[in-house]
């Protein structure tokens, strides 16, 4: 893609660090993503654009790369904290600096991982919202926020909401349009790995709901995102690229449906994209023994 040029670089960088929570590093991806963020709510809108900017201004303060901020690489784990924290807790002032604190902090840690080379995806976002939620939880009285506290009703249901819905919640969201703009965002981007993306969703929904995962929390797209995000780190062109989705998937929905009911994610807000990245690992080092095996 053409650089911007020089006096747009910073919102340029921002935007592409809001496509990258999928994967994308395309501003008008990014773009898609916040506009189905306002949709959702205005806090989650100002939440990852506050944030996103926050990690990137952190990466530029501290001179890391230009080229890895330009990608957006420093604003995503961001965007994902601030988001995160304004869906779970009510958005007093407490928060909304906490919102700023973790998007430093999770900008800081994903440099640590990228200078040694480590795929870590978002497991910045996920070590620092952890530890957020633990601490407001247990150290102040901030209540839940109200979407948090909203109840999905049954009535709503339809196969096609849910599976959108798995987009939707890779950034917290719930709703039809928003799953939408953000199934549109990566379309845009990547066709191919978008459409493999809808299928995880679906897969992750299917089989969720044959393991005996609660209806309403299914219709969520609660367990269907992490499957999206897995999905489209290996959708590609290549006919063995379905293979592994597949496998990725399986690895990603088995993972999830297992801490489920393990008692520290829900005192730390859950397992947030944590099967994502366990499941994407797996599969990498299932391919990369694969691939030595060909070499042979």
């Amino acid at each position: 893609m053409r650089a911007f040029s020089p006096n747009f670089f910073f919102p340029d960088a921002v935007l592409r660090g809001i496509g990258q929570i999928m994967l994308q590093e395309n501003r008008w991806t990014g773009l898609l993503f916040l506009a189905g963020l306002f949709v959702g709510s205005w806090q989650s809108g100002a939440a990852a654009l506050l944030a996103a900017a926050a990690g990137t201004l952190t990466a530029v303060l501290r001179q890391y790369p230009r080229k890895e901020i330009a990608a957006g690489l420093y604003g995503f784990s961001a965007a994902l904290v601030g988001v995160g924290l304004v869906f779970l807790f009510k958005t007093t002032a407490q928060v909304w600096l906490l919102v700023i604190v973790g998007s430093v902090l999770a900008t800081i840690i994903q440099h640590f991982f990228i200078r040694r080379n480590i795929p870590v995806f978002t497991l910045p976002f996920i070590l620092v919202t952890w530890a957020a939620v633990f601490l407001l939880r247990r150290y102040t009285d901030i209540p839940p926020s109200e979407l948090f506290q909203k109840v999905f009703q049954p009535t709503d249901y339809h196969y096609f909401i849910a599976i959108t819905n798995g987009f939707g919640e890779v950034i917290f969201q719930e709703g039809l349009w928003t799953g939408i703009l953000f199934f549109i965002g990566v379309y845009l981007h990547n066709p191919i790995a978008a459409l493999y993306g809808l299928a995880a969703s679906l897969l992750g929904a299917a089989l969720s709901l044959l393991s005996g995962q609660a209806l309403e929390q299914v219709q969520m797209g609660l367990f269907g995102f992490n499957a999206v995000l897995t999905a489209l780190v290996f959708g590609g062109p290549k006919k063995t690229d379905g293979i592994w989705v597949l496998i990725g998937t399986l690895f990603t929905i088995a993972i999830h449906n297992a801490m489920v009911n393990v008692h520290f994610m829900a005192l730390a807000g859950g397992a947030f994209t944590f099967p994502f990245v366990v499941g994407t690992w797996l599969t990498l080092l299932l391919q990369k023994l694969f691939n030595g095996l060909l070499k042979r």
